[in-house]
């Protein structure tokens, strides 16, 4: 009997030891940049309350962009740098907005109701162009975002003034055609902070009741697995969840109780409801029919065509729910920010947003939202800390320039080289799975 249990203990060890191990390699590229943001937020000696400031401004201004790349990579669409389409419509839809003077809240709201049905419209459009041009999707998406700006760079030069009657003088260039290269929305007739500065409640208060919410929910959810013998329940991730949740409650009440500066870091309520929106609908679609119908496609597409799903249509429905989200994405991008730049805005926002979701682990064929959410965390972070830390380290506050440059450009390839070598070494190991069975 003691033997028994022994070998038991040996096998419970292995096997905590294997996922310990598979855990660190499937995640390596979090990881990877986890420690060099650790590095990068140690060597530059900022104060926390600012870093913790700025990081959050950039994450309620970026998660709607970043998760509106979430469904097509499910979809088999990868890493769609199309979305820059779909900030084009977020786009037009301000400048209506500016044109005719609607500020605040109800200007974002009718922002966001004016440029859905030209994101439906461009997203028909670039699926149509996708569904032809099946297994090259990302390099499509990419040339297809050029030649779009090329179009609205096109309508906004020449058609406006001309065929499109607009005389707003702080719109219009001098000429009379043509939209002015900047749109300034912080005035009284703007759209800045109009949901920003609808609510805004102590950052730690909320992490720290998020936390109690989740370890309650967290730990029914187990109860009731257990007590109704379902086999799927994965004791490790529990526990990790537990752990993480318990390290965030307890660093909350910390900041909470101290005198620290931290305690002054407000969260926007109301831009933070939206991103729990998108969010919420990421998770609760892929446990329909057609979220269903997106992962098999996104498998197989060939078994999906034998299993009676329409793929065009499909495929379709996923850029349509991507180019919408992009542009409601970039209006709450530039309400954050207070200047519409007409012609530069949306440029690179498709290269941020995918170096973002990349950096939080995924990859061309496989994405989460809480994917996405740690990368943006990881990659502004990296953005925040790098210039003081090139200077703090070699004396030069262009080596972290260039360390930006590095992150927003390089990473993609980085990612996606370990990425590869991953999904390599994972074939190795389910095959040799399949040979000792």
């Amino acid at each position: 009997m003691a033997e028994l249990n022994q070998n038991r203990l040996k096998i419970a060890q292995t096997t905590l030891s294997t996922k310990i191990k598979r855990l660190v390699f499937d995640n390596s590229v979090p990881i990877l940049f986890i420690i060099i943001c650790l590095a990068g937020v140690y060597f530059s000696q900022l104060p926390a309350v600012f870093i913790v400031n700025t990081l959050l401004s950039r994450i309620t201004r970026n998660s709607f962009l970043v998760l509106a790349l979430v469904i097509p990579v499910i979809a088999g669409l990868g890493l769609n740098f199309g979305i820059v389409i779909g900030a084009m419509a977020g786009q037009f839809g301000i400048l209506i907005v500016t044109h005719y003077k609607i500020a605040g809240f109800n200007g974002f709201m009718l922002s966001i109701l004016l440029s859905t049905p030209i994101a439906i419209l461009f997203g028909v459009v670039t699926a149509m162009l996708l569904n032809r041009t099946k297994g090259q999707e990302m390099i499509t998406s990419m040339i297809a975002g050029f030649f779009a700006n090329g179009v609205y760079q096109f309508i906004l030069l020449f058609l406006v003034g001309t065929l499109i009657p607009l005389k707003d003088p702080d719109m219009v260039l001098s000429r009379g055609i043509g939209i002015r290269n900047t749109i300034d929305l912080a005035t009284k007739t703007g759209i800045k902070y109009a949901l920003d500065d609808v609510l805004k409640y102590p950052l730690f208060n909320v992490l720290a009741v998020i936390a109690v919410i989740t370890i309650i929910g967290l730990v029914i959810n187990y109860y009731l697995k257990k007590k109704r013998g379902y086999e799927g329940v994965d004791n490790f991730r529990f526990v990790t969840l537990i752990i993480i949740m318990l390290l965030i409650l307890g660093t909350s009440l910390y900041v909470i109780k101290s005198p620290s500066l931290l305690k002054s870091v407000k969260l926007p309520m109301v831009t933070t409801l939206f991103i729990a929106i998108i969010w919420a609908f990421n998770e609760l679609i892929m446990k329909t029919k057609l979220g269903q119908d997106f992962r098999t496609i996104g498998h197989d597409m060939s078994i999906a065509q034998i299993s009676g799903i329409n793929v065009d249509r499909t495929r379709t429905i996923a850029m349509i729910l991507s180019t919408v989200f992009a542009a409601w994405g970039q209006i709450i991008f530039l309400q954050n920010i207070g200047t519409l730049s007409t012609y530069g805005s949306h440029v690179q926002i498709a290269t941020f947003s995918i170096a973002a979701i990349l950096l939080g682990g995924a990859s061309v064929t496989k994405a989460t939202s809480g994917q996405a959410i740690l990368g943006i965390i990881l990659f502004h972070t990296l953005f925040i800390v790098s210039p003081k830390a090139g200077n703090n380290l070699f004396g030069d506050a262009q080596i972290g320039e260039f360390f930006r440059a590095f992150i927003s450009y390089g990473v993609i390839g980085v990612a996606l080289g370990l990425h590869a070598w991953n999904k390599r070494v994972q074939a190795m190991r389910k095959q040799l799975d399949t040979d000792v069975l």
